[in-house]
């Protein structure tokens, strides 16, 4: 079957486009005019729309996006009376639940009453009868009622790795996890059967390709529950159910995880290969978040002296992990938002590749709080950066306060980087934020919240162009996974994967990008969505 797409304007590379192209066998054979491309089976009239590569979200989590749609949907809440009464209107629609869960909510959002974090009072109003579990939209902080912390059965004594139980002046668990210690708290959560699982991924997949996304680099599997989720993901690839092509990015913290993993799944030949399940990267988490103010910083936040965050885990770890999986050939992406953070990973690889080069294409995911002697480091050491410009449009209402001006005007150096030779890509973080990709090429272009806000931009220094941002977010994220040799690009031996959209993002008003909506997505040849 041979596919003609005519009448377009079809985006190649920077300040070069196509009108048509042709498609065989889910490969794009030939692009150019219409007229050159030959007898087809079947053609589709464009009707001059605006034809990107698809979307490929360098780091996402595609089974929470859809495991979320199901919970208690916090971020509306604009008080902690939101919350609570929102948590309390999902358990009277749910009855039955055994664990009530909710998860979204920022206080930095708060525009009345008291602005602070949640603490086990204010989850004690939900409901007293079962446990509570309210994460925050960052996902590195959970608060539970009482019933949840007596049901853990939290003693003076208990202590987690790389994250902290949090207690008030009388050493009374106050009902907030952070970090390593928010698994403890999930543990309240009934288990997913496989089942369960795979209708999440196809939720979140449903999802993402009514936004243009074809290809998601996602962190799902983690801990005791990544045998369950490895095999939702076969059955899923092995019976043609997934819309989209996926690569793991698998988190094990610890030395033991990890060397099981490569015992295990890691030796599964079977089930993996290059086009739509790919065995990816191990993911790693250095720190936690701003908003939280567990991103580990080398100096104090500037608005909590005495606190420089949470370290997940120590040098000495992260230094191990970097090095085993080195020498087994799995590539690393490690999430680090403070600059103490981004200091220690940036250590790790370059110990670990025993200089400037980087054959495993090892990343700094989130890369937000920089130096620039550290963007140095990047380029000269040829490391991959994931980041995710649509946190500038909360981060900008902090960043200052947390850090101080001169590190906030170094930091989320998103054209900079790429104008350096840096090898940038762009994700969502999803469900952290939407993983629609045009609000975060809104804000990589402008450097402005969704508001508008900066007038101007803030340090615009290191906008990007729109040519730029949607090649991080399409070929960029394809060279950080590997496959740049056959997607990303809509060219000749490349996969048919691409999104049709409903304006054109290169001459519309930038303030515009973040309204794109997408018409059409393809994948592999085939159309997967249709407005």
């Amino acid at each position: 079957m041979r596919t003609h797409l005519v009448n377009g304007k079809i985006y190649v590379n920077e300040d070069h486009f196509v009108e048509a192209l042709a498609i065989e066998d889910g490969m794009i054979v030939q692009i150019g005019h219409a007229e050159d491309l030959g007898a087809a089976d079947q053609t589709f009239d464009l009707e001059g729309r605006t034809v990107l590569p698809g979307i490929n979200d360098s780091h996402m989590h595609l089974m929470s996006v859809g495991s979320t749609m199901t919970i208690c949907d916090l971020t509306p809440a604009r008080s902690v009376e939101d919350i609570i009464r929102l948590a309390r209107e999902f358990h009277e629609a749910h009855p039955d639940i055994p664990v009530l869960y909710g998860r979204g909510w920022n206080q930095d959002y708060f525009t009345s009453g008291d602005v602070r974090l949640l603490d086990r009072n204010d989850a004690d109003q939900i409901t007293t009868d079962i446990p509570v579990i309210l994460t925050r939209v960052c996902g590195h902080l959970v608060t539970t009622n009482t019933y949840g912390i007596e049901t853990l059965d939290i003693t003076d004594s208990t202590v987690v790795d790389g994250g902290e139980i949090e207690r008030d002046e009388n050493g009374t668990p106050n009902g907030r996890f952070n970090e390593n210690a928010i698994y403890l708290a999930y543990t309240l959560l009934p288990e997913k059967t496989v089942e369960d699982i795979e209708d999440d991924f196809l939720r979140g997949a449903e999802y993402a390709v009514s936004v243009g996304i074809t290809s998601v680099q996602s962190g799902d599997p983690s801990n005791e529950e990544a045998p369950r989720i490895f095999e939702a993901l076969h059955n899923l690839y092995r019976e043609n159910r997934m819309p989209l092509r996926y690569s793991l990015q698998q988190n094990f913290q610890s030395i033991e995880g990890l060397r099981n993993f490569l015992a295990t799944e890691y030796q599964n030949d079977a089930d993996y290969g290059e086009r739509w399940l790919r065995r990816g990267a191990l993911k790693l988490f250095k720190d936690g978040s701003l908003g939280a103010r567990t991103a580990e910083m080398l100096d104090d936040y500037a608005d909590d002296p005495g606190n420089r965050g949470v370290e997940a885990m120590t040098r000495e770890q992260i230094n191990a992990l970097v090095t085993l999986a080195s020498e087994s050939g799995l590539r690393c992406v490690t999430h680090a938002i403070g600059d103490g953070a981004v200091e220690a990973v940036i250590d790790a690889y370059v110990a670990a590749n025993g200089g400037t080069e980087n054959p495993l294409r090892h990343g700094i995911n989130h890369c937000q709080i920089t130096r620039s002697e550290q963007l140095d480091r990047i380029v000269e050491n040829n490391l991959a950066i994931l980041y995710q410009p649509i946190f500038l449009d909360y981060d900008l209402q902090i960043l200052e306060d947390r850090v101080g001006e001169e590190i906030a005007r170094t930091s989320y150096a998103f054209g900079t980087l790429i104008r350096r030779g840096a090898h940038v890509s762009f994700g969502s973080d999803s469900p952290v934020e939407n993983c629609n990709p045009f609000p975060g090429i809104y804000c990589a272009v402008t450097r402005q919240r969704i508001d508008g806000t900066p007038a101007g931009g803030f340090a615009p220094e290191h906008s990007c162009t729109v040519a730029e941002a949607v090649d991080a977010y399409t070929a960029g994220s394809a060279w950080n996974e590997g496959s740049e040799n056959f997607k990303g690009r809509l060219q000749e031996g490349q996969v048919a994967d691409l999104i049709v959209l409903d304006r054109d993002i290169f001459t519309v008003d930038p303030a515009e990008i973040k309204d794109i909506q997408v018409l059409r997505t393809m994948v592999d040849g085939e159309w997967v969505f249709v407005r």
